[in-house]
């Protein structure tokens, strides 16, 4: 029978190996405080956007209310997330892609029932489970980054043009699946997380900036594949840039709604009672999801829009520091593509609500409402810290290394 001294001989260890990691896990804790503060925001956000009621916390309208239960759930998951070494999703990445696969090639199937996918907004992108719905281009994203990490952790192919083709198919295939729904704004969102991942992993920038050049000549030959209201985006942003007001009240009105209300949020914002009664007698379609950055600037002003965009800098950076602070290859290339994911959304969302970026149906991340969104935001800030809790002190291979001959 163990002694009180040797139990308590025992427990030191234990305890120090506890201290220890979480001395390690400091680069996540940015990434944590931001992910909470967004949280938060969100729930008060949607509330201004869709009561007139002056905010008490008993009286959350109920799309608020759903968001705050959300946000129990998203943790639940992040805290379940964090429990396994990140190294094994690496070994089950392609399993989940592959479900996540077929979930997508399920949602533009012809003849399902209008009850199981349900079309909004012309998009066939949710499965309804009755009580809630689910999106599964949204858990593709992570199923993506982990899948990429895990094929670029030790090769060097990509390092030559041709050896980007593998990259490519394997975004190509939930791009194409998400495009069909058609989503364009979360099938973009995949190409800044591809080349940050792959100049992580040392592909060679001549070869990136080739591609790019390629798709920006590219690009007007496309333009006749879009979507009716997709080309009428793009046509009202061009006219909004040249100061033609003349679809203010047509294919500009959301665009232009979004803009008054954040501009006439002035430097510091209105008062809570005002916020919403501008917010009732402004009509702004999708403003507690794709819109919710006006809603903010609005209430808070031109000083809290931009305290939220310092929230999601300090997302990136923990998400960063994490990063350059594993020299395991399959944590690091994690971390940076969920960094490329988040920094584009938000900089597409922000300008979306500004006047500056197209309207493409981009969501904001932690703050738009929706489950399947914040659920996933926050298993991605769950597996950051994974990596920060458990970064090994040397790599057992060489990574991230290359002569300049090679």
């Amino acid at each position: 029978m163990p002694t009180a001294s040797s139990r308590s001989s025992s427990f030191l260890p234990r305890l120090a190996g506890a201290v220890a990691g979480l001395s390690r896990g400091w680069p996540a804790l940015p990434t944590v405080f931001a992910s909470i503060a967004l949280s938060l925001i969100s729930v008060y956000a949607i509330g201004v956007a869709e009561s007139l009621q002056p905010h008490e916390l008993t009286d959350l309208t109920p799309a608020a209310l759903r968001q705050g239960v959300y946000l129990i759930v998203a943790v639940a998951a992040s805290i379940l997330i964090l429990l396994p070494h990140y190294r094994l999703l690496g070994y089950a990445s392609w399993g989940m892609l592959t479900v996540c696969v077929l979930l997508l090639v399920f949602l533009v199937l012809p003849g399902v029932p209008a009850s199981i996918v349900r079309p909004r907004n012309g998009a066939r992108s949710w499965i309804d489970f009755g009580a809630l719905d689910f999106q599964p281009s949204e858990v593709a994203k992570i199923a993506y980054v982990l899948v990429l990490a895990w094929y670029l952790r030790f090769r060097k192919n990509h390092r030559t043009f041709a050896g980007l083709l593998p990259p490519a198919i394997i975004t190509f295939i939930p791009c194409a699946l998400i495009l069909l729904q058609p989503d364009l704004g979360t099938a973009v969102l995949f190409i800044p997380a591809l080349f940050a991942m792959l100049v992580a992993a040392g592909a060679k920038l001549k070869h990136l900036t080739l591609i790019v050049l390629m798709a920006t000549l590219a690009a007007p030959a496309a333009y006749p594949l879009l979507r009716p209201h997709q080309k009428q985006r793009i046509v009202g942003l061009m006219l909004q840039l040249q100061g033609d007001k003349s679809a203010d009240q047509d294919i500009n009105m959301q665009s232009v709604t979004s803009q008054r209300l954040a501009g006439a949020g002035g430097y510091a914002g209105v008062g809570d009672a005002r916020s919403r009664t501008l917010l009732h007698f402004n009509a702004l379609p999708e403003r507690k999801t794709d819109m919710i950055f006006s809603v903010i600037c609005n209430r808070f002003g031109m000083v809290g829009g931009l305290a939220v965009i310092g929230l999601y800098g300090l997302w990136i950076v923990g998400a960063l520091l994490t990063a350059a602070g594993c020299r395991e290859p399959f944590g690091r290339l994690t971390c940076v593509g969920f960094t490329g994911f988040i920094g584009a959304q938000v900089m597409i969302n922000a300008g979306m609500n500004l006047g500056l970026a197209p309207i493409i149906g981009i969501t904001l991340p932690f703050l738009s409402y929706g489950g399947s969104s914040l659920v996933t935001v926050w298993l991605m800030t769950s597996i950051v810290a994974n990596v920060a809790l458990r970064r090994p002190r040397v790599s057992l291979r060489r990574s991230f290394e290359y002569d300049e001959e090679e």
